[in-house]
């Protein structure tokens, strides 16, 4: 499975993920500096999910119909990540 991880979500849980999912964030696509509807409409194409921590991503957002799972994490603190990465999985 494909998943990029938007700017707000740490970097380092690429490493827990990575065993089983391909992982990219948003900036080492080239894709750092855009809007979240850019974003998703680029990812849309080569991407299975988009974990982010945007909890106002739904509100700014049309997720309906998208070719592509969003993630909503709760929060972007790594410790809190990691003790619930069996969860994201």
């Amino acid at each position: 499975m494909k998943v990029l991880l938007d700017e707000c979500v740490p970097e380092p849980l690429i490493a827990l993920l990575d065993r089983d999912h391909e992982c990219f964030t948003a900036r080492q696509k080239g894709w750092g500096a855009l809007t979240n509807g850019a974003l998703l409409d680029l990812a849309e194409g080569e991407f299975d999910v988009f974990l982010t921590s945007d909890q106002n991503i739904r509100f700014q957002q049309n997720l309906a119909g998208r070719q592509i799972a969003v993630l909503i994490l709760s929060t972007n603190n790594m410790r809190r990540l990691e003790a619930a990465i069996s969860r994201v999985k």
